[in-house]
């Protein structure tokens, strides 16, 4: 049964590369005059382009970089639409991400355990022996791990 199947698509196959083939053979018009390799006496001379001096042009200035302060590129992170003022939907829409993640349920609400299980699970995970306290070295695990000082890439 197998056989028959794969001997009746390789059939299709072949019929169907046999009609691309034919009908993209690319038809050879007979008996078209070949082209005047003689100008004609009437034929004009092509005008010359036009040249510009520009040894006394000068171009615009170069821009300049702006260093911009610590303080106006946080401020620049928030102005979404570069008008040099911060909207209350501005200000926030930087946080929706971070709201998102909090909110579990996804009903756009932040219960008190939704904000708190990201607390609560930092704490399970810290509490080695699992008695609800922890000592200081499983403190000392809750510390934000820090990111290595990036090389440059030079």
């Amino acid at each position: 049964m197998n056989r028959m199947l794969v001997g009746a698509f390789g059939a299709l196959i072949l019929v169907a590369i046999g009609l691309f083939w034919w009908q993209g053979r690319a038809i050879e018009a007979e008996g078209l005059p070949p082209p005047e390799a003689i100008a004609s006496p009437e034929r004009k001379e092509p005008e010359p382009l036009p040249t510009v001096e520009v040894a006394d042009m000068q171009g615009p200035e170069l821009p300049t970089a702006v260093k911009m302060s610590d303080e106006q590129r946080r401020f620049a992170r928030y102005d979404i639409n570069r008008d040099l003022i911060i909207t209350r939907n501005e200000m926030l829409s930087t946080r929706v991400s971070a709201f998102r993640r909090l909110d579990k349920d996804g009903n756009n609400l932040l219960t008190f355990e939704e904000w708190a299980v990201t607390t609560v699970t930092k704490f399970e995970g810290a509490d080695a022996n699992g008695d609800g306290r922890l000592t200081p070295d499983e403190f000392r695990t809750t510390a934000p791990k820090r990111k290595p000082a990036r090389r440059c890439a030079c």
